[in-house]
């Protein structure tokens, strides 16, 4: 091919968009080639000034790789329950972590009307990481379906939302103490917030003290609707307590308190 015919191809190619075009000759020719088009312009002859090659988007920002604009962020798909639970973490803030093989987060329906709130995991719920699974659990899964029954409620243990004031279990199954139960208690009252349920039913004295301070003991508070942060709030005695022996006043005590707490939400 004449200089002349391989210019006016050289040309034709420039004016498709090509920006370089390998024609056989060796790789440092290839590359004077397509930064000077003079290169192989024969003597004298006239090159147009080749115009510059349209602005590209760089990979990772072109239409294909970029997200659709309607697609939110992994932290904006998050619900508030789960934000509050990554917060948490691998918590290291008091002396209960040391001791704790799970952190027991809280389980049930995060749009709930009706929370409970206990006060630490057991042994049961420290290895399943979940609360209220061991005996005192069954008990409370018991009162709330048998309640709603005998009511005639269709609400049933997963309709409800249950915690506990302290996420990790203390050791040997003692109460939470005072700077554990405020340590931890700023993650509970960010799960009832974020649930905001129309009722709260704190289950025994331990629970009552961290979410109502009061200075008086949980068989003087049962049965008496009480508040926290505008939510109406019912005391009771934990199951716990209900499975101490025969207990036949307790347990039918805290039947009628449960009684007026489902009454009082679903009806």
């Amino acid at each position: 091919m004449s200089e002349h015919a391989l210019r006016k191809h050289l040309e034709f190619y420039r004016d498709l968009g090509f920006e370089e075009l390998f024609v056989g000759s060796s790789e440092a020719e290839q590359e004077r080639g397509a930064e000077d088009p003079k290169a192989d312009a024969a003597p004298g002859a006239e090159v147009p000034a080749q115009p510059a090659p349209a602005p590209t988007a760089p990979l990772d920002e072109s239409p294909a790789a970029a997200p659709p604009a309607s697609e939110a962020s992994p932290e904006q798909k998050l619900s508030p329950l789960q934000v509050i639970q990554e917060d948490i973490g691998d918590c290291t803030r008091c002396r209960l972590h040391k001791c704790r093989k799970t952190i027991v987060f809280g389980s049930g329906n995060p749009n709930a009307k009706l929370v409970f709130i206990g006060e630490g995991p057991g042994a049961d719920e420290d290895a399943q990481g979940l609360p209220f699974v061991g005996r005192a659990g069954q008990l409370l899964t018991r009162m709330i379906d048998g309640t709603c029954e005998r009511i005639g409620l269709p609400v049933r243990r997963p309709d409800v939302y249950i915690c506990n004031v302290v996420k990790c279990r203390p050791p040997d199954n003692r109460a939470p103490e005072l700077d554990e139960m405020e340590i931890c208690g700023q993650f509970l009252f960010r799960q009832v917030k974020a649930i905001q349920p129309k009722a709260i039913c704190v289950l025994g004295g331990t629970a009552a003290k961290a979410l109502l301070r009061p200075g008086v003991g949980i068989t003087k508070l049962r049965g008496n609707w009480t508040e926290w942060g505008g939510i109406r709030v019912m005391p009771t005695y934990h199951p716990s307590y209900l499975l101490r022996g025969y207990n036949p006043e307790g347990k039918r005590q805290a039947f009628e308190d449960l009684k007026e707490v489902f009454t009082y939400v679903y009806k």
